[in-house]
């Protein structure tokens, strides 16, 4: 190679203020690409965007939505707090406010990008390196338009095309880009600008871990990515030697992937909670009960893992739905099943305000906390990127309604919470004098079509149930719209079965003098008539068999199916 064409995307920051905002990138490939092949000589050409946001007009109030929503999202970089302390000032406008405007402004998004177009046509680079901002801008062009990739290396550092309500406004999922020669995805887990990871299955997508931790804020330079040792030997040879290095480690990986089990399997039961009042006496047998009717079913039992009681801890809970769902690829059976507590969380949003219900699963450690919990917001990061063809089930006997105990022995699988958590939901009415459940929405409205509302987001309207991905929404408009520009359809949701509707309850069952979660025991017993009868089950016809069981016996709990509706009719997956 004598000559590499390289196209350079800043980021946020009012970067072309100084005018040699460029100068470092240049010496950081250079060295890197040096050490590689001395011979190397380069072009170098930068895209201006400030002016577009300058000129844009500046809608305040969309902005600032925008942007608490955008903070809500990232919070767990820990930038929320710095960002929403210090209010919509200059700095804030020149930083994560550009990441806001961008998303709040479609105008502004397409002159961005019909500048990115004419650059590229201009001066026709091999590789494009985005930072920051500048990767919207650039993915959301390839991605509209994808003959301006193709056969180009597109190297994203620093970049927030992962964080959820960036994924929001292109409906939900990042989609591989096909005609690119190859897209590599540097990703600092220090860096706090609200940046992410990306989940995707391609042959032509690598994310490359590029770790550093600078002395000070943020760990979100450029220069840093650019040369660090992953990126010289993973990113940079492979390019300078015109040879498929990192795909044909890719593809090996693929094949590595291919050779796992193609099902696989995660129980999770929790009767000892440690507050004696919480406790539970079927789950444990509930998890037992679940893995014969999938060996039944034809799982290995060495696919199957099981966590029950002190070790399903948040973290550890957490730890193996990351296994259970890695490397998911085409035909794959995934199934997770949950019984124990479910608890709802009065959530705080951007602006920190309680604006929002999580819904959530009660580890062992719970202690009504998001660290202590499994809400969707960080379960969506796992599956809303699964390939859409992957059979994923979730399985969960718990309620998000609160506990008590009713019918004597009858125990139900759900937290009321502790007063001081209440409270943050509760307003007192003082013509009435009595204390009311305050209206939460601002964080759900107009998310979902009104028709569409009790399954996903709960009656209210606030809640963030498990499995729906709702939080990569941005609104049922826009959802369709961005869907259709982005050419998939939204973030993968898993099959998922409840064991009871929003604001029933999940009971308890004695077979005898052993107890099991009524809505287990029932859906295992049908499952195995229906496999005995040599039917061909679907997942409706399970649930209407469940329900109907139930209803004979006189529980008052009414189970849920939550699925895309071409899935319903699925037959089960069996040997």
């Amino acid at each position: 190679m004598n000559t590499l064409k390289i196209l350079l995307i800043h980021g946020v920051g009012h970067t072309e203020a100084n005018g040699t905002w460029d100068a470092e990138w240049q010496a950081a490939i250079r060295t890197a690409v040096g050490g590689i092949d001395a011979g190397v000589t380069f072009e170098f050409e930068k895209i201006p965007y400030d002016g577009h946001f300058a000129k844009a007009k500046l809608d305040a109030v969309v902005v600032a939505e925008a942007l608490a929503r955008l903070l809500a999202s990232g919070v767990w970089h820990g930038i929320g707090d710095i960002f929403t302390s210090r209010g919509f000032g200059d700095d804030i406008r020149w930083t994560a406010g550009m990441v806001a405007q961008w998303a709040a402004d479609e105008e502004l998004r397409d002159s961005c990008n019909e500048a990115l177009e004419s650059m590229i046509r201009q001066f026709k680079p091999d590789v494009i390196c985005a930072h920051s901002l500048g990767s919207l801008i650039a993915y959301d062009t390839f991605a509209r338009k994808p003959d301006l990739i193709a056969g180009k290396t597109f190297i994203t550092l620093g970049s927030q095309i992962g964080n959820p309500f960036v994924r929001s406004i292109f409906g939900g999922r990042i989609e591989p880009l096909k005609e690119a020669s190859f897209w590599y995805h540097l990703f600092n887990d220090e860096d706090d600008v609200l940046t992410a990871g990306i989940d995707i299955t391609a042959d032509n997508f690598e994310q490359v871990t590029t770790f550093f931790d600078i002395p000070g804020y943020a760990d979100h330079d450029p220069a840093e990515y650019l040369s660090h040792p992953n990126a010289i030997n993973l990113v940079w040879r492979s390019i300078v030697n015109r040879r498929p290095a990192t795909l044909s480690r890719s593809l090996s990986s693929l094949k590595k992937a291919a050779a796992k089990p193609k099902r696989r399997a995660l129980l999770v039961g929790i009767n000892g909670y440690p507050d004696p009042a919480d406790r539970l006496e079927g789950c444990v047998n509930d998890v037992y009960l679940m893995s014969e009717v999938l060996q039944e079913q034809g799982f290995d039992p060495k696919d199957i893992r099981v966590v029950l009681n002190k070790r399903a801890t948040a973290d550890g809970i957490r730890e193996r739905l990351e296994w259970l769902l890695e490397g998911a690829r085409k035909d794959d059976q995934r199934f997770f099943f949950y019984s124990g507590h479910g608890a709802q969380l009065p959530g705080y949003g951007g602006r920190e305000e309680v604006d929002h219900l999580d819904e959530c699963l009660v580890p062992f450690d719970f202690d009504w906390s998001k660290e202590k919990a499994v809400t969707d917001d960080w379960f969506c990061r796992l599956y809303s990127q699964l390939p859409y063809d992957t059979n994923f089930t979730a399985v969960l006997d718990c309620c998000h309604s609160g506990g008590m105990t009713r019918n004597g022995s009858l125990k139900v699988r759900g937290l009321d919470p502790p007063d001081d958590i209440r409270h943050r939901s509760l307003k007192w009415d003082a013509k009435h004098g009595m204390w009311v459940q305050r209206e939460l929405g601002l964080a759900t409205k107009n998310l979902v079509d009104k028709g569409e509302k009790a399954h996903y987001l709960g009656s209210s309207g606030a809640e963030r149930l498990l499995g729906r991905a709702v939080p990569l929404w941005s609104s049922a408009e826009n959802y369709r719209k961005s869907t259709k520009a982005y050419g998939h359809s939204g973030p993968y949701t898993p099959i998922l079965l409840e064991a009871c509707c929003e604001g029933e309850y999940s009971y308890e069952y004695r077979h005898g003098v052993t107890s099991y979660g009524a809505f287990t025991y029932c859906l295992a017993s049908i499952l195995r008539k229906m496999r005995t009868d040599k039917k061909a089950p679907t997942f409706e016809m399970l649930i209407k068999a469940v329900t109907q069981r139930l209803k004979t016996l006189n529980y008052q709990q009414t189970p849920v199916l939550v699925c895309p509706k071409d899935k319903c009719s699925h037959i089960i997956p069996g040997k």
